[in-house]
């Protein structure tokens, strides 16, 4: 769509149907915007594999935006996922995001012949050469297993340099800790574009328990003030547009190449921010 900035929206496959025929009424709803691409979660140890795979079709050849699939390596073996790129080529996807992804409660690391995201995009790269854009994870507060922020840079420039054309982050609430991870990366060699991911606010229990479960930040006084609204969803929800609104116009004032939506399935939150923002259609 844009030919310097990029903008995507996340979904994850759902259970039901009814949740299923939702998430399809919300990918029409923001294909209006007319985004660079969709992409499709994919659950530990290859859980929601088949989910995903068929929402990935359903997307990309139904609501007609491209659509990349999530693909982690933990606890697939290297034939599976030859097996599931040659699935995914066929089928005429051209982007894959790929991640090391968390084990399902119960399996070694040992169930997995590739331990990370960097093995990963190598694999992909032997396979099926430039079939693939590959989009891999930044983590710009550092991925929580991550020994010291040093060591993760270092990880993050070597799964660049394995092959992938491009990263999206990890959400955060802070624009400068986005800006020191891109000027930190860019003295290891990292050229490729890197792409904030966007958490709209809408439910401030849910999202203080993702954000300590995954290692983002929520910063003291936008915790406190949505502590303060209580059970009022109404202000909530205004208060956390306002600051996701702002936080993005620094984000692109400051020279981000994009955005990437993590939607959580709903399509109003992101459209708002989309609309503050004045972003293309």
């Amino acid at each position: 769509m844009s030919q310097e900035r990029r903008y995507s929206f996340e979904f994850f496959p759902t259970k039901t149907e009814a949740g299923h025929e939702k998430l399809m009424a919300v990918a029409r709803q923001l294909a209006g915007c007319n985004p660079d691409f969709f992409s499709c979660t994919y659950g530990a140890g290859g859980s929601t594999r088949d989910r995903t795979l068929n929402t990935v079709r359903q997307l990309d050849g139904e609501v007609k935006v491209p659509t990349a699939p999530h693909l982690s390596c933990v606890g697939d073996s290297k034939a599976e996922l030859r097996s599931l790129l040659n699935t995914y080529k066929e089928a005429g996807i051209r982007r894959i995001v790929a991640l090391r992804g968390d084990l399902p409660s119960g399996m070694g690391m040992a169930s997995g012949e590739l331990r990370h995201a960097s093995d990963l995009v190598e694999l992909i790269r032997a396979e099926t050469g430039g079939h693939f854009h590959i989009e891999v994870a930044a983590y710009p507060e550092m991925h929580p297993q991550a020994r010291n922020f040093e060591d993760d840079l270092r990880h993050f420039a070597t799964k660049m340099k394995a092959g992938a054309n491009s990263a999206i982050t990890q959400y955060f609430f802070n624009a400068d800790s986005y800006f020191h991870f891109v000027e930190r990366v860019r003295r290891l060699g990292v050229e490729q574009p890197i792409v904030p991911g966007i958490m709209p606010i809408t439910n401030y229990s849910k999202l203080a328990r993702f954000s300590d479960a995954c290692g983002a930040e929520l910063p003291r006084w936008v915790r406190k003030q949505l502590e303060a609204y209580g059970d009022d969803l109404e202000s909530i929800q205004a208060f956390g547009e306002q600051v996701v609104t702002e936080m993005c116009e620094k984000l692109l004032e400051g020279g981000a190449p994009g955005l990437h939506f993590y939607t959580l399935n709903q399509a109003e939150p992101s459209l708002a921010i989309w609309n503050n923002l004045g972003l293309p259609r």
